[in-house]
């Protein structure tokens, strides 16, 4: 799993029919200061992420390919959660 920020979605006019109405987002990943670390990913996205919010996405290919229903599926990152934004030191 890594902290990342979504920095824009993916247009397709072809693609792999498993992923046919999926959403497709470009996530860079980032380090806890919010510094981008690595290269960006491009990951399924169910949970709506908007533009520049943060998100844990994770590489687990199994888990992406359940997600899509195909088992010979090229997809290997998926949005897991969108991070909630607060202030350090307030109370949630």
């Amino acid at each position: 799993m890594l902290l990342a920020r979504v920095e824009g979605s993916v247009v397709a006019t072809r693609k792999h029919p498993s992923l046919q109405g999926w959403r497709l987002v470009i996530c860079q990943p980032i380090g806890a200061s919010g510094a981008p670390e690595g290269a960006p990913q491009i990951a399924i996205d169910s949970h709506g992420a908007g533009l520049h919010q943060q998100v844990v996405i994770s590489s687990d290919g199994l888990a992406a390919r359940q997600m899509v229903g195909d088992d010979r599926s090229p997809v290997r990152w998926l949005v897991i959660g969108i991070v909630d934004e607060h202030k350090p030191g307030k109370r949630i």
